[in-house]
């Protein structure tokens, strides 16, 4: 429970630099997400020497949330967030903004696939978004649903 107020702080930092994407949370609503996934283990915080510097935010095969402070991108931080996920299951699935083009090309650079676009009707922010999966080679999943 320690780390939920730099978890936030990680995520508000992207919301102010992501100029495409709507205002819609509050940072009280921000803090009750963070503090329920903390709760129920979902998270998963990695350092540097100054502290907090990025987080993934997972339930079992699907990814909520992967966020990297400034300072920890282009350093590896994301990429090793994903990669302990990946040694962790044999198929990993995601949404992320279609506007996103930075997440979307990260993604693509780790093995994700696009399975499926909507219109943003199914997220908080209500804009366009992407299904994305990744699954290690050979092996085949029958439960999995790209609807």
């Amino acid at each position: 429970m320690r780390d939920v107020p730099q978890i936030a702080g990680i995520l508000w930092s992207f919301g102010r630099e992501a100029d495409w994407l709507p205002r819609g949370r509050s940072r009280l609503t921000d803090l009750r997400m963070v503090t329920l996934l903390v709760r129920r283990g979902h998270v998963r915080v990695l350092r540097d020497h100054r502290g907090p510097v990025g987080f993934i935010a997972r339930d079992g095969t699907r990814i909520h949330a992967l966020y990297v402070l400034r300072r920890g991108r282009g350093q590896g931080a994301g990429r090793r967030l994903l990669e302990e996920a990946k040694q962790q299951a044999d198929w990993l699935e995601l949404w992320t903004a279609e506007a996103n083009t930075a997440a979307r090309q990260f993604y693509a650079r780790q093995g994700f696939l696009e399975v499926l676009r909507g219109d943003g009707t199914g997220n908080d922010e209500k804009i366009p978004d992407i299904h994305l999966v990744w699954q290690r080679s050979g092996t085949l999943h029958s439960e999995r649903q790209t609807a």
